[in-house]
């Protein structure tokens, strides 16, 4: 191998259009604690990303076992939406397990999020017995929930 060990995983970020109504969701609807929230320096983060003119505002929630980062970008202003299918190359989402899908359907409809379907049974794989449901939050980020079967 390359001559390093990955040890660990740092976070998972999401850009967002509007950083309270996501700081939001994820805190009041899925209970993750914002653990900081700044602004970072233009010229930094524009060196980082790769972006002329990125100009950002940062929140951190923690997941339960992992960060998520929430990005606002203010900048440039040639800023845009991406609108991809769970089918194309480069999409992303991210997975949590729960203990009641049904009750986390109802929270995140309650927060003006419609799943993409309703709940499905899972009759392959690791999570064999369970059920999962994607949706989506404010910004159409995709989320799995995950509710394992009894026995995992």
């Amino acid at each position: 191998m390359g001559g390093f060990t990955i040890t660990g995983t740092n976070h998972t970020s999401f850009t967002v259009s509007d950083l309270d109504r996501a700081v939001a969701f994820y805190t009041e609807v899925l209970g993750f604690p914002l653990l900081n929230r700044s602004h970072r320096d233009p010229e930094v983060i524009a060196r980082v990303v790769g972006v002329p003119g990125a100009d950002i505002e940062v929140a951190y929630v923690q997941a339960p076992g992992h960060r998520l980062e929430l990005i606002e970008y203010r900048g440039p202003a040639d800023r845009g939406l991406i609108e991809a299918r769970p089918c194309d190359t480069g999409f992303a989402h991210i997975a949590f397990d729960v203990d009641d899908i049904d009750a986390v359907i109802a929270a995140v409809e309650a927060a003006g999020v419609a799943p993409v379907n309703p709940a499905q049974d899972l009759v392959h794989g690791p999570n064999k017995g369970g059920r999962a449901v994607y949706t989506r939050d404010p910004d159409g980020c995709t989320l799995e929930f995950i509710q394992r079967p009894p026995s995992a």
